[in-house]
Parts: structure tokens; sequence; C-alpha cells
């Protein structure tokens, strides 16, 4: 039985998110809520947000369903759309740069169906 979660639109670049996921990937669901606690980086509460998501979709999918059994099947990080800025420059120009986006997916699984 697997549950998933995802925040789309999430406003952090995609490189950056990878880091932090990378951590939690193939780790127990409680392992992975520890790695976040004490990781430093600005994505871990809002992906601790989205695990907790999981779960609870885990839990809502199946009643008689162990939460110390689920295990962080796949995690993965996509870049959302792009939002395109221009910043003032010298001599009356303008630079562009642009905002990246993240959409951030978490599947939540038992030990068993890890195979």
């Amino acid at each position: 039985m697997e549950a998933s979660a995802t925040y789309k639109y999430m406003r952090i670049s995609p490189q950056k998110a990878r880091l932090v996921v990378d951590l939690i990937r193939g780790k127990s669901v409680a392992e992975a809520l520890n790695i976040l606690a004490f990781t430093k980086k600005r994505v871990t509460h809002d992906l601790e947000k989205i695990l907790r998501s999981a779960v609870a979709n885990a839990e809502q999918k199946a009643e008689h369903l162990d939460v110390d059994d689920l295990v962080v099947s796949r995690a993965f990080v996509n870049e959302g759309p792009r939002q395109k800025r221009v910043r003032p420059a010298p001599m009356g120009r303008a630079y562009r740069y642009q905002r990246r986006t993240s959409t951030i997916t978490v599947v939540v699984g038992t030990l068993g169906e890890q195979a």
C-alpha cells in the first residue's frame, strides 16, 4: 500500500531541494523525520509537512496500518514553472532573472513493497 503527497510551486530551486530529499529517500518515516529535524536547510520545514501529509494519506487509505512500518519509498523533486523578473541595472538598463519553483513529491509505502 502506497500513499503520496505533493507540494507544487514551492519557491525554492530544485537543486537546493534535492540536497535534502536525497537524505530521506529509502529511510523509515521516523528516521526521516529525525533527519529533517536536525538538518539546517530552509526546505526542511516544508518537506516535513509533506512527509507528515503522506503518512496521514496512508492512514486514511488503510484502517489497520502500522505507521512504524512505513518507509519513504520514493521522493523526488521536479522543476516547476519559472517566474521571470526584472532587476534595475545601471544607465537605465534592466537585468532579467528567474525565480525557480519546485514540485516535491513524497511516496511512503510499507516494507514489504520495497522489492
